[in-house]
């Protein structure tokens, strides 16, 4: 297999997202890189999901330490009979693929594709670890060459040495986007709102886009409509956490207001991801609030008076009319025909 994470910054090779190995799963703890570079070991499935559920792993990272995870429920149940270990692996599928609420009908893609590479070593008396974590591997290294294809449109979309906003942490799509850039010779410049609570884009995007050799800058999260025009801003990015069949983006609360400055100064905003057939309509997504206190707290340090309350959504809605486009490994579509991608 040939590796897509060739040359792509360290936090996106695969075994600094998540990696099972001896009855163990490491993850990278991307709440505090690149403060600090270290890692969460997990040697339960249970505490893989705890793991995403607690944002150790951000964007892409859920997914591929979801996948792990089912490796290592393998291992768990390796000495079971047959019966006993498809159910085992079943429930951990469950438990991995239900993390995080908004993003369950992607997860769940993700664990079963795992359990399907377990059903066939279970039947054939094959390794069923081995069987696991291979294709845990092949599909990560499958999404990095479909999203490789995403990077070189959205690349397409930035002028020649031009200024791009991006939104929290979009994972591959920014090492694949910055790869196409350099292949290119195009030296882009690249403004990271800072993305509280975990601030993603200060510590992760900014940190890819620094490691990969580009001009990168921070702003924080109340600064992108005076910098869009300050810094005559080309063009608005983000990936998305689910994009309904209707057309509406959801992703890092703050995404909105930033497609919103964007459009009022006329630039475009292109996001990245795949249309999901199981949200056909906005209504169907659950928006995931998250514990209050992190909007009350930075890093750790408590900012706030004892009384005051917090509100943490962790998602807002970007409506398709605020969307130029969106970019997949097909082409790029328009928010308001998202039927086309599954019939191209």
């Amino acid at each position: 297999m040939i590796r897509a994470d060739k040359d792509l910054a360290f936090m996106l090779q695969y075994e600094n997202i998540a990696w099972y190995e001896d009855g163990k799963v490491r993850i990278l703890d991307r709440r505090i890189y690149p403060i600090r570079t270290e890692f969460v070991t997990c040697t339960k499935h249970q505490e893989v999901a705890q793991a995403i559920a607690d944002m150790v792993t951000q964007s892409g990272g859920p997914y591929t330490a979801a996948a792990m995870g089912m490796a290592l429920a393998a291992y768990e149940c390796r000495d079971k009979n047959q019966a006993d270990m498809m159910k085992y692996l079943e429930d951990a599928a469950y438990t991995l693929s239900h993390a995080r609420p908004t993003t369950v009908a992607k997860m769940v893609k993700t664990v079963n594709s795992c359990l399907d590479a377990a059903c066939v070593a279970i039947a054939s008396g094959a390794n069923v670890v081995d069987a696991v974590f291979n294709r845990a591997l092949e599909d990560v290294n499958q999404k990095y060459e479909r999203i490789e294809k995403t990077g070189i449109l959205l690349a397409s979309k930035f002028p020649k040495n031009g200024t791009v906003m991006t939104q929290c942490f979009a994972e591959t799509i920014i090492g694949m986007m910055l790869r196409a850039c350099r292949n290119n010779g195009n030296e882009i410049k690249v403004i990271c709102p800072e993305t509280r609570p975990y601030f993603q884009g200060a510590r992760l995007t900014a940190s890819c886009v620094c490691d990969m050799g580009f001009d990168v800058t921070v702003i924080t999260d109340n600064m992108p409509g005076y910098t869009i025009k300050q810094k005559n801003v080309d063009v608005f990015t983000s990936a998305a956490d689910v994009i309904s069949m209707d057309g509406y983006v959801v992703n890092k609360v703050g995404t909105f207001q930033i497609a919103l400055a964007a459009n009022y100064w006329g630039v475009p905003y292109y996001v990245t991801g795949t249309p999901n057939l199981a949200h056909p309509t906005i209504d169907t997504v659950t928006i995931e609030e998250r514990d209050p206190a992190l909007a009350m707290d930075s890093l750790g340090t408590k900012t706030t008076m004892d009384g005051v309350k917090g509100f943490y959504p962790a998602f807002d809605i970007t409506p398709p009319n605020l969307c130029d486009g969106v970019v997949t490994d097909k082409g790029i579509f328009p928010a308001f025909d998202l039927a086309a991608y599954y019939n191209r």
